[in-house]
């Protein structure tokens, strides 16, 4: 497999808090990864640098051989902030369609992806209400809908399953594993770590620093446990006992 995201020697800090710390890693094409740590542990912040959306203070970053930022790259990606950026005067439908012409799908393929990506996220009854009457949850499913939207080759969204019940999780994690066996290659952050039992590739995040990088299955052997949850704090441990010698 090809990489398709490259990150060399990355930094970000912002003020006195060291938020990346010289990260290198290399995401190869058709992987599922889960991105996990507690929250204000830098998850957010390495999704905004891979998408070139913040200035690194040193270190560089390539997406599909080029250099981030990239206005080319960033249309063959497909992206859910932790935060939902929604037209709430428009309905669900119409929020739809506007983010799918910036993405410039054709009019019968749209219809399609929209009845597809509605019944993902289970919003497919709600779909003509105004946004400014969705809930919370409602409204990070039309977000996870938007960055589905497209056939992006890599999809990149930033803690989906939150605020929404159990049942749907499931859902979203089964069309997820349904795209990546589909060939793309798809990064998911969360601080819920039960959620990527099921990844190719688990990054753990702490301080600033990768300190865990592996199939789940195999983080679990190698640390004697049976969760990824108990990998986390073991790997916690040995980076606190590691700091203090």
């Amino acid at each position: 497999m090809t990489n398709v995201i490259t990150l060399e020697k990355v930094s970000k800090s912002f003020g006195q808090n060291h938020v990346l710390k010289n990260i290198s890693l290399q995401i190869k094409n058709g992987q599922l990864i889960g991105l996990i740590g507690p929250s204000g542990t830098g998850k957010t912040t390495m999704i905004a640098a891979i998408l070139g959306m913040i200035k690194l203070d040193s270190g560089k970053i390539t997406v599909l051989d080029k250099s981030m930022p990239n206005r080319e790259v960033l249309g063959k990606i497909g992206y859910m902030a932790q935060s939902d950026a929604l037209y709430t005067s428009l309905s669900g439908r119409e929020n739809l369609r506007f983010f799918a012409g910036l993405m410039k799908q054709p009019g019968e393929i749209l219809r399609d992806q929209i009845k597809r990506v509605s019944e993902i996220v289970d919003l497919q009854d709600s779909l003509d209400i105004r946004v400014s009457n969705y809930s919370g949850g409602m409204k990070r499913r039309l977000s996870l809908a938007i960055a589905l939207l497209a056939n992006s080759p890599i999809i990149l969204l930033d803690e989906p399953t939150v605020g929404i019940d159990p049942e749907l999780r499931v859902q979203v994690w089964a069309e997820l594993r349904k795209l990546h066996k589909s060939g793309k290659t798809i990064i998911v952050t969360t601080h819920v770590m039960d959620e990527v039992e099921h990844v190719d590739r688990v990054l753990m995040l702490r301080n600033g620093q990768i300190i865990a990088d592996d199939l789940p299955q195999k983080l679990e052997s190698d640390y004697k446990v049976n969760s990824i949850e108990k990998v986390f704090i073991k790997t916690g441990e040995k980076n606190a006992h590691s700091s203090d010698l």
